[in-house]
């Protein structure tokens, strides 16, 4: 799976249709009287990693790299104290929706890098995990972004699914990328589809994800999944002002077409303005008001709108030791850029801490950490 193409002044393979790597046409004119093009790739000096979809730089961490891949939500494992474990491999999108909220996407102001994780390690890592947390463990992969774009996404799916204490793979996923073919690979493995779908109008849709929204593929889709062994749970976020006349829409589309076999056909999540996300002006509506106007629904349409852990057979599950508290100071070395401007990733314990700092990579620095919240840690350099 590898194309190559020139532009401007440059080389490009495309590997998987993900991953770009750029090198100067002269030094690829020239290593290329001696070497293969795959010995170029792997290890040219001079050359760019680029995420083919967002054009930032794109960071592939494996185990080798000595990265760790729990502490930081971008990228690698999340532990939020129960026996649901999210898997993010790759960040990025293929979208630009006016409610995300990490700003991703292409036209995404405020992420200056992606990062892809090697399949190998986050599933090495993901098992000591799942072991650690015993059977009925639901790996969910997520991201900061789209993950059906991780170009080993059925294989991981696959391998993780055959980890002896993994009971459910689930995902979420705006599902332009899915296909017939891939839902067909993907029955045996994963269990549960999150499906983002926010309109049933198409101009609604392209106002709501920022692009030309191929509606029409995604309603048949879900329909496909929804026949299939694989459970489609519809997930839409409710703006107000957008799209509350979708709302009643969806809740019959899915019930049309038979969502929600053994989890809720549906789970309206509401719109909640993020410190680094996109703001839309939108009315934000009260948590009392929107469970109300769920429950109005509830009544309207006889089916469980206001969903709790229980109805994913989420429960309380002892946390990972946290090697790091809050308070302590530690000198580190900084080891990757982060996804926002000045924003650094530091190696502390086997976890990843984000400090913002104009200090550069491979530099030791003194940092107090700030928080360990789901095992997720950041620190301020003292």
């Amino acid at each position: 799976m590898l194309r190559e193409f020139e532009e401007r002044e440059e080389k490009v393979f495309l590997i998987r249709n993900l991953i770009e790597v750029r090198i100067p046409k002269g030094t690829y004119e020239r290593l290329s009287r001696r070497y293969s093009k795959e010995y170029i790739i792997s290890f040219a000096e001079e050359k760019k990693i680029v995420h083919h979809i967002t054009k930032r730089p794109l960071y592939y961490i494996t185990k080798e790299s000595g990265i760790p891949l729990l502490g930081y939500n971008a990228f690698g494992l999340i532990d939020r104290g129960t026996n649901l474990i999210q898997v993010r491999p790759i960040t990025g999108c293929n979208l630009n929706c006016i409610f995300c909220s990490v700003d991703e996407g292409r036209f995404s102001k405020t992420r200056l890098v992606d990062y892809i994780v090697d399949i190998d390690y986050i599933v090495e890592e993901f098992e000591k995990v799942a072991k650690f947390k015993g059977e009925g463990v639901e790996a969910h992969i997520d991201g900061q972004g789209e993950p059906t774009l991780y170009p080993y996404f059925e294989e991981l799916v696959e391998r993780l699914k055959k980890i002896k204490e993994v009971g459910i793979v689930s995902m979420q996923t705006n599902g332009v990328l899915l296909s017939e073919e891939r839902i067909d690979r993907l029955e045996g493995y994963m269990d549960r589809i999150n499906l983002s779908i926010s309109a049933l109008s198409q101009e609604t849709a392209d106002k709501l994800y920022g692009v030309r929204y191929p509606l029409k593929r995604v309603l048949s889709i879900a329909e496909y999944i929804a026949n299939s062994k694989i459970d489609l749970h519809i997930a839409p976020v409710w703006l107000p002002g957008y799209n509350d006349s979708e709302i009643p829409k969806i809740i019959e589309f899915a019930l049309e077409i038979g969502a929600g076999k053994k989890f809720p056909p549906l789970g309206i999540q509401k719109y909640i303005p993020h410190k680094h996300g996109r703001k839309p002006k939108v009315r934000v509506m009260t948590f009392k008001e929107f469970y109300e106007k769920l429950r109005e629904l509830e009544k309207e349409y006889g089916i469980k709108l206001v969903l709790s852990p229980e109805d994913f057979r989420i429960e309380k599950r002892p946390r990972i030791p946290q090697p790091i508290k809050k308070g302590e100071v530690y000198k580190a070395q900084i080891v990757l850029p982060g996804r926002m401007k000045c924003e650094k990733l530091c190696v502390v314990k086997n976890r990843l801490v984000s400090v913002f700092t104009d200090r550069e990579i491979g530099e030791f620095v003194k940092i107090k950490i700030t928080r360990e919240k789901d095992g997720i840690f950041a620190g301020v350099i003292i």
